[in-house]
């Protein structure tokens, strides 16, 4: 038992440091991914409340696609989708053969575009949740839009929007899992190589587990602590 636990040292033979790595790129192509969803989900927000039909429609279709598709066949569709046109692309320089997208910089962006499409509605919801008032004493102050957006409506649009952010982080850090099929070698991919080649996938998907849990623990005190300091000074 204690030799099964060594495989997961930091020593020569171990693969701690390897687990640890891929939990770095996890934590790396999660973090990226839901950054860029925040522009995705904030241009298709403002798309969703916009008075005009296309912009509106076009953020409509934005969330319907990227929520409806299932994540694995959206990265799919990237990955080889991308892989084909870039392969076309270079074949006009004389390029030849097959030439993929890189595994770390495509996972990042399709999870940018799943997890901007639930942020969006997040973003959508929290600016509903503002009080009408506010806008009134913001135009009552003379404000200009960009004031009234920045100093009035944001910071409380923040204070509804960081508990649903927290819940799309947590699906967008499961989603990072998936990325391991177009061969990026983020923490379950490494979990599966270092199985396959112990033949111990019990206890190397328990230490996966475990870090992930570890991950999601310890953003998660960071979005509680986020969402305590948006609501100073309200009365409940």
């Amino acid at each position: 038992m204690f030799d099964k636990f060594n495989l997961l040292g930091l020593g020569t033979g171990g693969w701690g440091a390897a687990l640890l790595e891929a939990a770095a790129i996890t934590l790396l192509l999660s973090a990226a991914g839901f950054a860029l969803g925040i522009v995705f989900g904030g241009m298709a927000a403002a798309g969703r409340l916009s008075t005009m039909r296309f912009p509106r429609g076009i953020a409509s279709a934005y969330g319907i696609v990227f929520r409806g598709v299932p994540d694995l066949l959206t990265i799919y569709l990237f990955y080889y989708g991308g892989s084909v046109a870039l392969t076309a692309f270079g074949r006009l320089f004389g390029a030849k053969g097959f030439t993929g997208l890189p595994a770390l910089a495509t996972g990042i962006v399709t999870i940018g575009f799943i997890s901007g499409a639930y942020q969006a509605e997040v973003y959508r919801g929290a600016y509903l949740a503002v009080e009408r008032g506010q806008f009134d004493a913001a135009k009552a102050l003379a404000l200009t839009r960009i004031q009234m957006l920045r100093l009035v409506i944001l910071p409380q649009l923040l204070r509804h929007a960081i508990p649903g952010l927290g819940n799309v982080w947590q699906l967008v850090l499961k989603d990072s899992a998936l990325i391991s099929v177009i061969g990026l070698v983020e923490l379950m991919r490494q979990s599966q190589i270092g199985a396959g080649s112990t033949r111990e996938p019990f206890l190397f998907y328990c230490a996966a587990a475990a870090l992930y849990f570890a991950i999601a623990g310890l953003t998660g005190l960071i979005f509680g602590r986020a969402e305590v300091n948006a609501s100073r000074g309200v009365i409940h």
